[in-house]
């Protein structure tokens, strides 16, 4: 077939799969000469084009192409089940039949394998993490990679540590691309690269250096978008100003969050304040998610209040907004999640509205990058001293990491080659490994550099559009002569007193439920604590309260500086004090509560008990003298370090390492428990936050077994 042939070929199967008549439809030029190296020439291509140019186009058009000529299935490598969706259904339009192998799906994986092998399945889409699944990478990859047609790498900038989304999966890639068979095609896409990411992603595919290799960059302004930044004094009149202005803003969209919490809140407020709106976040049931895709989708809500978990691959043509409360610490991602908007309409609306918390949020995201050398070192040896697969929950006591911070560098580590996963966990290898201190500083150094640059987005005077092109490598950026700064502003700052009495009210609302530990973790007797299985309820706190949680836009703001860990000790202050004693006031009133009068209500509290502290005992022991004074309850002591305890260090980092470090540090001194083994009642356990939930369990724990009837918790934060 001659190449005007085949892009006649190319173009009919385009106009099936938009829905238009053969001939209404032409291939972009660029999408041409990608389908070309790929179909033609059997070449690797990476295509780095802004959302909504048409990259989904390329590979399923030259499925159908490849497919005609007798080529083995497509497989596509995709990030986030949104977009596997999407694309399946896309897919379908064009007569492709597309499958998914995913976390959501496991009862269908042998039907799907068989259809594979069948040659009933066009193309298979599978997500990063099913590549290096033992019985996956040993017994399915194999096979597909001798069978594959055409390899497809979409969101390829999470090959990337340099990008803003990297994947330590996504490097498992290597091991396909080395397994396919000469003369396979493979292409990569995404709208999300600078220049150092376009050049490690081509390197990472084996596209860099490589004579065969076409790279396709294109502008990538979007000028269906006009950006604009509202610089707001506090939450409450971001949250205001949305609820006033959200139904001015076309058609439907999406509003972005930082934090779980704050989606959670937002969707609340803007409920109550008469707004059909859905949450979607990575806590969100996987069910709920695609009802909120579907709902967004027919525009049954006006927006979605979502987190990054909706951030790549939902693909909806007329979104008409994307608004951010809050903003993300890279330019790269914040051009990628505006982009889900004015994909197939002339106009859209794209706000930033930044918040003081923003940084705090972004510090704790910083904190959980790669671990340092002697925290790597150490999990190899624990490794390699098993002597046989470790899992994870297995592993993690031995260690100072959070199990999603250890499984991340194990897979990091994997595809080093220093350890390797198999059924039953993990293992070392023993192959020489060295700790890349070069590259990991850089790459934090980068992520600074990020940090300031969204700094300057908010402050910039000159065109925002050229602004996020230029941190793209952008060539072509110029002013967009749309955003704020070059048309000038579409909205204005100001909110109504009642919109802003109510969102403050909300804000300002207080009170989170505390829930008990029920279970001790896993793998406690290896690291000498002898504890295992579910806390004897005898032995359990009650339900508790906090405050609020570091978290949220409303007193996660205020708590953050009191509690941050170089904030000085000093007495609760007045207003947060009062609001701790509203939270007690509403427990008690309400489902449970001692003064609800409900059948099952708890006791009154007979006293109050505070927390040992090392960092901040002034601010709980005045905390717990306020709580007795306006409770008319007596002041029953604290507890105490043991001496040998007096200077330890308690771990933060996994449920295991921290219990070890409590065992046998806390104390109840003596006149306590004489106290408590008289007192007739539960008591208040009064401490600044909590984390894990853990030192809260083993103080009561401790309490109970001195005679305390049961533990109330009750602290200032919840940190998640």
């Amino acid at each position: 077939m001659s190449n005007e042939d085949l892009r006649t070929a190319a173009d009919t199967v385009l106009a099936r799969l938009i829905g238009a008549q053969a001939g209404e439809a032409r291939l972009r030029e660029d999408q041409w000469r990608a389908i070309e190296a790929l179909v033609a020439d059997k070449r690797r291509a990476l295509v780095v084009q802004r959302t909504g140019w048409g990259k989904s186009a390329v590979y399923f058009v030259a499925t159908a192409l490849l497919r005609e000529r007798g080529a083995g299935p497509t497989v596509i490598v995709s990030p986030l089940l949104a977009l596997m969706r999407n694309q399946v259904e896309a897919a379908a339009r064009a007569g492709i039949q597309a499958r998914t192998i995913n976390s959501s799906n496991t009862e269908e994986w042998d039907t799907i394998q068989d259809e594979v092998a069948a040659g009933a399945v066009d193309v298979l889409l599978v997500s990063p993490e099913r590549l290096n699944n033992p019985d996956f990478r040993d017994q399915v990859l194999p096979k597909l990679a001798a069978a594959t047609g055409l390899l497809v790498v979409d969101e390829a900038h999470c090959i990337s540590d340099w990008g803003h989304d990297f994947r330590p999966d996504y490097r498992r890639l290597r091991t396909m691309l080395a397994d396919l068979p000469p003369g396979v095609p493979v292409l990569a896409t995404t709208a999300t690269a600078n220049a150092r990411v376009t050049a490690d992603v081509a390197e990472q595919l084996g596209t860099g250096g490589s004579t065969d290799a076409l790279v396709l960059r294109g502008p990538l302004d979007r000028e269906s978008l006009s950006l604009g930044v509202l610089r707001l004094p506090d939450a409450a009149h971001r949250m205001a100003w949305l609820a006033e202005h959200l139904a001015e803003l076309p058609g439907s969209g999406i509003i972005y969050t930082l934090t779980v919490a704050a989606a959670e809140e937002v969707t609340a407020f803007l409920r109550q304040s008469g707004h059909t709106v859905a949450s979607y976040t990575g806590k969100t049931e996987n069910a709920d998610r695609q009802q909120a895709e579907e709902d967004l989708l027919a525009n049954r809500v006006k927006a979605l209040v979502a987190t990054s978990a909706l951030g790549m691959g939902f693909d909806k043509p007329d979104l008409g907004f994307v608004v951010h409360l809050g903003s993300p610490s890279s330019p790269i991602a914040y051009y990628q999640q505006v982009g889900r908007a004015g994909r197939g309409v002339e106009h859209a609306e794209v706000l930033l509205l930044p918040g003081k918390e923003d940084e705090a949020i972004w510090q704790y995201f910083a904190s959980i990058a790669f671990p340092p050398e002697e925290q790597v070192r150490h999990t190899l040896d624990a490794l390699a001293q098993a002597g046989r697969p470790l899992s994870l929950p297995a592993l993690e006591p031995l260690v100072e990491l959070r199990r999603s911070r250890l499984e991340t560098m194990l897979k990091v580590l994997d595809v080093d080659g220093a350890v390797r996963r198999v059924k039953g966990g993990w293992m070392s290898t023993g192959a020489p490994w060295t700790y890349d201190t070069e590259r990991y500083a850089w790459v934090a150094k980068q992520r600074s550099a990020e940090q300031q640059a969204m700094r300057d987005y908010v402050s910039t005077t000159s065109c925002r559009m050229e602004f996020l092109r230029q941190q793209l490598d952008d060539e072509g950026a110029a002013p967009c002569e749309r955003c704020d700064n070059c048309a000038g502003p579409r909205f204005t700052d100001s909110v109504s007193p009642t919109a802003l009495d109510s969102a403050r009210g909300e804000l300002g609302r207080a009170g989170v439920e505390v829930e008990p530990r029920k279970m001790w973790p896993t793998g406690l007797p290896a690291v000498g604590v002898n504890l295992k299985g579910r806390i004897p309820a005898g032995e359990q706190a009650a339900s508790g309260r906090a405050l609020g949680r570091l978290s949220d836009i409303g007193w996660g703001n205020r708590l953050r500086p009191i509690l941050a860990p170089q904030a000085p000790d000093g007495p609760v202050p007045d207003d947060v004090a009062k609001a701790v004693v509203g939270v007690l006031a509403d427990w008690a009133k309400g489902p449970g509560g001692w003064a609800s009068g409900s059948p099952d209500a708890q006791s009154r509290p007979v006293g109050v008990v505070t927390m040992a502290s090392h960092s901040r005992p002034r601010l709980i022991q005045s905390l717990g003298a306020r709580i007795a004074e306006v409770g008319r309850l007596p002041l029953l002591g604290s507890l105490e370090y043991a001496a040998e305890a007096a200077a330890a260090h308690v771990s933060r980092s996994n449920s295991a390492q921290r219990l070890k470090a409590l065992d046998g540090a806390l104390t109840v001194p003596t006149a306590l428990a004489e106290t408590l083994a008289q007192a007739q009642g539960p008591v208040l356990l009064v401490d600044d936050m909590t984390e894990t939930g853990w030192t809260l369990a083993v103080a009561t724990r401790m309490l109970r077994r001195a005679g305390a009837q049961a533990v109330l918790p009750l602290v200032l934060a919840v940190q998640n």
